[in-house]
Order: C-alpha cells, then sequence, then structure tokens
C-alpha cells in the first residue's frame, strides 16, 4: 500500500467549501476510507467592520486551492479529478507531494491564526488617505503616517483647527478612502 501524502488540488475560484464537502464525504465513504485521511482549507480569521459592527470572518490564505492527504493512485486521483469544481492537481499530468516541512508551516499558520485575536481584514500602508469612523475624531480625514502591525494600531496625522495633529487609532477605527 503507498504511504500517504499531501497534495494541492486546484479548484475553480469560489468552489472550495464545495470541493472539501464533496471530498470530506468521499473520505468517509467506505471506498476511501482509510486512503483520503485529511481534507483541508487553510483559513485565518479576520475582522472587518461594515455599518459600525465588528464582525469576525474566516478568509483562505490560498483561494482556489484546497490540500489533501491522502494515498496517491489512480483510483483516488481520477475520483478526485471527477469532483465538479476540480480543475486538477498541482504539478498534473503527474501530481507531486508537498513537503513535510511545507505542510508543518501551514498547519501551524492555521493553528496560530485562531488561537490569537483576528487580524484586520485591511491592510493599511504609510502615506494613504483614511477616514476615522469611530471615536472622538470620527468623520475626520487623515494621513497615515507610521503602521504597527503587532498592535494593530495606526498613526494618524489630521488637521485639527488648521494644525496638523498626530492621532494613535486602532485598525478598526479607520477605513481606506
Amino acid at each position: 500500500m503507498a504511504d500517504k501524502a499531501w497534495y494541492v488540488i486546484h479548484t475553480r475560484t469560489g468552489f472550495e467549501d464545495r470541493v472539501f464537502k464533496t471530498l470530506q464525504a468521499k473520505a468517509d465513504s467506505p471506498e476511501f476510507a482509510g486512503r483520503i485521511a485529511q481534507v483541508l482549507i487553510p483559513t485565518e480569521d479576520v475582522m472587518q467592520v461594515k455599518n459600525n459592527q465588528k464582525k469576525v470572518s474566516k478568509r483562505k490564505f490560498f483561494p482556489g486551492y484546497v490540500l489533501v492527504n491522502m494515498e496517491l493512485d489512480s483510483n483516488t486521483y481520477w475520483a478526485i479529478r471527477a469532483v465538479q469544481g476540480v480543475s486538477g492537481f498541482l504539478g498534473d499530468p503527474k501530481p507531486v507531494a508537498m513537503g513535510e516541512e511545507e505542510v508543518q508551516q501551514i498547519l501551524e499558520l492555521q493553528n496560530s491564526t485562531s488561537a490569537e485575536k483576528p487580524k484586520p481584514a485591511v491592510q493599511f500602508e504609510k502615506g494613504e488617505n483614511v477616514r476615522i469612523v469611530e471615536g472622538p475624531f470620527k468623520h475626520f480625514m487623515g494621513l497615515v503616517e507610521d503602521v504597527n502591525e503587532a498592535k494593530a494600531k495606526l498613526r494618524v496625522t489630521v488637521t485639527v483647527f488648521d494644525r496638523p495633529t498626530p492621532v494613535e487609532l486602532d485598525f478598526l477605527q479607520v477605513e481606506k478612502v
């Protein structure tokens, strides 16, 4: 019997969840029990603000891809290729298994992001214009002077009474213009 390895399956955009459910059902079926060990869509929690409401959602690390730990033989290969939404394996016509280090990094990244507080869905850069949506400077426009990713804080220069005033804000208190 062949050893299991991790393979990358390319899916049509937006079909990752459907492919995941179908592959999970195949893994649980008697025909493929033990041959398809695990199906994974690496995700991270991100925080978004919509209508002044903070919302935590999941964002895929690799949109359009699903990872599968399985024994690769002609039966499993064609069973997965036949799933609606699957474009093929990475490395087709001869799929290439992922390296063990690579897999461990992805699994660690997946586990660490779920343990930490969710990071903001929007990334900010120095020199960007932003609108403040929360706090005492609500509705003010400002210029990003500094970005602290670790603390999810921005230093924004806001013009108050015709004077530039530096203000420290949380990522969730501003939105891009």
